[in-house]
């Protein structure tokens, strides 16, 4: 089994990932992002997207109505039907879901993100939550028949509401329940750099220990993506690679050793010293 995060990058080449998939015999699934779509979609329609900042230091979106509504659009619509589309036309039997269809991923509402404001600690209230677990009979049928599941947020509150996610959180349920082989995330940089600014930075092996002293480090985004490959990696050891989806076949070039490969060991890493 093989888990694809595809980033929500809007350079992110989507049919050099579908005739590598093409190629690939075992079974798959896919997970994507639409960030890019959706800050679009905000400047069009001019809906205010306000980012905060949890005390432990993590950006995300503040879940709106309106900007639910703009995920709806953008994620579950508009870029995972041309996801779906092109890997339609390399010959792949994709089928495109989010969270909420058949209560394929089952979350849990946050009670309140904790932040800091003026000194302050406040509680801020929104529609995101937490993925907690998978329609296994659904995503059984799917593979089963040979499909590829398309998979994105919105996911099912408790009470069937729908509700934002992040979309690594959702790879680490997903990989939870059907222990891939490999776990790959297509980004829009080589794989994981020392340094942001600097694309020659890359780190091609880590181990869980160097991700958690990196997330220690980081801000924004990849702060968040780091905490979800951990946890993915503590509770069940995979392979996980981050690989450049900008290239002519990413997802081949990923599978080939190109990017950053991190594994659960935790000591001999390659990358001591190229992260201290």
């Amino acid at each position: 089994m093989l888990i694809v995060k595809i980033g929500g990058g809007r350079d992110i080449n989507i049919g050099g990932i579908a005739r590598d998939l093409a190629d690939i015999p075992q079974p798959a699934i896919i997970v994507h992002g639409a960030n890019a779509w959706r800050d679009a979609l905000a400047e069009q329609l001019h809906v205010h997207m306000e980012t905060i900042t949890s005390v432990r230091g993590y950006d995300s979106v503040l879940s709106t109505q309106s900007s639910l509504d703009l995920m709806l659009m953008a994620y579950a619509g508009l870029r995972n039907k041309r996801l779906v589309e092109s890997f339609q036309r390399h010959g792949i039997p994709a089928v495109g879901l989010s969270g909420l269809d058949g209560r394929m991923i089952q979350g849990k509402r946050n009670g309140g993100i904790q932040c800091r404001q003026g000194g302050k600690i406040i509680i801020r209230h929104d529609l995101s939550g937490k993925p907690l677990s998978i329609n296994t009979r659904l995503l059984d049928v799917l593979l089963g028949g040979g499909y590829i599941p398309v998979l994105t947020v919105p996911i099912c509150d408790e009470d069937g509401f729908a509700i934002s996610a992040d979309n690594d959180d959702i790879v680490a349920v997903l990989h939870a329940q059907c222990r891939a082989s490999t776990v790959v995330h297509l980004l829009e940089a080589p794989g994981f750099l020392a340094d942001p600014a600097d694309p020659c930075s890359l780190l091609p092996r880590m181990t869980v220990d160097d991700v958690r002293s990196c997330e220690g480090r980081s801000k924004g985004r990849i702060k968040r993506k780091l905490h979800a490959i951990c946890r993915l990696l503590e509770e069940h050891p995979t392979r996980v690679i981050l690989a450049d989806g900008r290239t002519e076949h990413p997802l081949r070039d990923a599978l080939a050793g190109y990017g950053t490969t991190i594994e659960a060991e935790s000591s001999g890493s390659a990358a001591d010293g190229a992260i201290a």
